[in-house]
C-alpha cells in the first residue's frame, strides 16, 4: 500500500514539472515589443526652448501646475544636473531589459489582453515611495531610486529601505505594480487577512518573475531570508499562541507587514529579525495553498483569506 502511494505522488510530480516544462516553452515563445525611453536623457540634453516639443512628446511628464519657465529652471539646476549625471553614469547601459522583456511574456501568457506598455526612465527626486508606476499604457521607472544602497544622495535614509535602492529590484518592484494593479485588497481587516494579501502579491512574482531569486522578490537580504527560515516555526508559533490572526488591532500591521527594520515580537530577539515577517508567513502559507489544491493562478487572486489559510495546509519549516 505504501509503494502505492508513492507512485501516485511521484507521478503526479512527474506530470506537474512536464506541464511547468510545457508552459515554460510557451512563455519562451511569446512575442513582446518593448523599449526604453530614456525621458531623463531627453531632458537632460534639451534646452528651453525645446519644451513645447517635449510637452506634445511627453504631455504626461509635465504638470499644469508648472510653467515653461519652471522646466527651464529645473534644466538648469545644478542639483538636478548632478542627480542626472548620477543617473547617466549608473545606466549607462540598461541590461535589465531581458528581465523586463521576460516579465512582460509571463504577462502575457497569463493575461491575455495585456500589452506592452510604453516603457519610460525618468527622475524623481529620490520619491521611493513611488519608484514605479504602472498604467495600462505607461509604465514609468525613477532611475534614480536604484543607484545602489550606499549612494549619497539616499545619506538620511533608514537603512531599512535604502536596502533596496539597488537595481536589481527593479523587476520586481515593476512585478509588484502589476499585482498591486490585479489583486483587490482585503475585505476581511484581520492580521491573516493582511498577511494573505500581501502572500498573493509576493506569489504573483512566483509566477511572473520566476527567473528572479527569492530575496529579489522579498527585498530581503540573504541573510534575512535565511533567518525567517530557520525561525518558520517559532514565527507561526507565536502568531498561533497571542492569537493574532484574526486579530483586527490596526498596530499588528506596524509590527510584522508595513516596511520596518525588524518585526517587532517584544522579545529580545526583536533585532535578530527582519522586517515584514507577516508578508513573508503570508507567502508561505499561499504557496501551500497553491501546492495542495487545484486553482487556477488568476482564481487566487479573488479567494478570501479564510478560505486560503482553511485549505493550505501550511506547515512551517522545521528548526
Amino acid at each position: 500500500m505504501r509503494n502505492i502511494f508513492l507512485f501516485i505522488i511521484l507521478c503526479f510530480v512527474l506530470l506537474s514539472c512536464k506541464k511547468q516544462d510545457e508552459a515554460d516553452k510557451e512563455i519562451a515563445s511569446v512575442e513582446v515589443e518593448v523599449s526604453l525611453e530614456r525621458f531623463d536623457l531627453i531632458f537632460g540634453n534639451s534646452v528651453p526652448s525645446d519644451l513645447p516639443d517635449l510637452r506634445l512628446r511627453y504631455p504626461f511628464m509635465f504638470s499644469n501646475q508648472f510653467t515653461d519657465s519652471d522646466y527651464a529652471s529645473r534644466m538648469t539646476d545644478t542639483l538636478q544636473i548632478e542627480l542626472r549625471n548620477e543617473v547617466s553614469k549608473t545606466f549607462e547601459e540598461f541590461p535589465e531589459m531581458a528581465d523586463i522583456e521576460s516579465l512582460f511574456q509571463h504577462m502575457k501568457y497569463y493575461f491575455k489582453t495585456f500589452r506592452e506598455p510604453r516603457l519610460i526612465a525618468l527622475t524623481s527626486d529620490v520619491d521611493y515611495r513611488n519608484k514605479v508606476i504602472v498604467t495600462d499604457s505607461i509604465t514609468l521607472i525613477a532611475l534614480d531610486n536604484y543607484l545602489g544602497s550606499d549612494h549619497r544622495f539616499y545619506d538620511g535614509i533608514q537603512n531599512y529601505l535604502r536596502q533596496n535602492f539597488d537595481r536589481k529590484m527593479i523587476v520586481s518592484d515593476l512585478a509588484d505594480s502589476y499585482a498591486k494593479k490585479l489583486i483587490p485588497e482585503p475585505v476581511s481587516r484581520t492580521f491573516l487577512g493582511d498577511m494573505i494579501y500581501h502572500g498573493k502579491l509576493l506569489y504573483f512574482k512566483d509566477r511572473i518573475i520566476p527567473f528572479a531569486d527569492d530575496t529579489i522578490k522579498i527585498g530581503y537580504s540573504r541573510e534575512q531570508l535565511e533567518w525567517a527560515m530557520a525561525n518558520e516555526s517559532n514565527i507561526w508559533r507565536y502568531f498561533v499562541e497571542n492569537e493574532l490572526l484574526f486579530n483586527t488591532d490596526p498596530k499588528l500591521a506596524s509590527r510584522f507587514i508595513n516596511p520596518a527594520p525588524f518585526s517587532k515580537f517584544n522579545l529580545e530577539l526583536d533585532r535578530e529579525s527582519p522586517g515584514r515577517l507577516g508578508e513573508y508567513m503570508g507567502w508561505q502559507i499561499v504557496r501551500s495553498y497553491m501546492d495542495n489544491n487545484d486553482v487556477e493562478f488568476k482564481q487566487l487572486f479573488n479567494k478570501n483569506a479564510e478560505e486560503i489559510f482553511n485549505n493550505a495546509r501550511f506547515k512551517p519549516r522545521k528548526e
